[in-house]
């Protein structure tokens, strides 16, 4: 082998020493992790857990949220747990049966428990067409979710499938991130 070739091997080589380690310790979706919301300022809102296990190919969760961190809001005749600053953003559980399980590639139903609604100080009972929905990605630091518009009018009566997420990407509209008091969500 010429010199040239044997640096090249051993380049390879060492490249993919390297490699090893950064796989080894990706983010996994195992254990219980803090759920925060963050504001526009930076700062991080801790509102619960999420514990995740896997079961084969899939992972399932089960949320926790620290209800001591919201207040209860009497809203259109219903009660919401509700963070409040410059704008008031409540919890809305997911209403259906789902099979709270996720994989790497797929994070929706996860996305589907963690959904809000905002509205202003001002305004008086719930707008459901105000609706958050935090689309999710697995990075190296853990998950984070970018707010997007929703109607969560959307999931008042229960789906034909249980099995299929009623928001897909055709039901979310891109928001500037900066224009919700909690713009984004992380899971580390």
């Amino acid at each position: 082998m010429d010199g040239f070739l044997l640096r090249r091997v051993r380049w390879a080589a060492a490249l993919g020493a390297l490699a090893l380690p950064l796989s080894a310790s990706a983010w996994e979706l195992a254990g219980t992790k803090t759920i925060s919301l963050h504001s526009q300022d930076g700062q991080a809102i801790p509102i619960g857990t999420v514990t995740f296990r896997p079961e084969g190919r899939r992972t399932a969760f089960v949320i926790s949220l620290d209800h001591a961190r919201f207040k209860d809001f009497f809203l259109s005749m219903k009660e919401f747990k509700c963070l409040e600053g410059r704008e008031v953003m409540c919890h809305v559980p997911y209403p259906h049966r789902h099979p709270a399980s996720v994989t790497v590639d797929d994070l929706a139903w996860l996305e589907h428990s963690l959904l809000f609604l905002h509205k202003s100080q001002a305004e008086f009972g719930a707008k459901l067409w105000n609706g958050l929905y935090y689309r999710m990605a697995i990075t190296e630091a853990g998950i984070v979710g970018t707010a997007q518009a929703v109607d969560l009018n959307l999931i008042g009566a229960p789906p034909a499938d249980s099995t299929i997420p009623p928001y897909p990407p055709a039901d979310r509209s891109d928001i500037d991130p900066a224009s919700r008091w909690l713009g984004r969500l992380t899971i580390r």
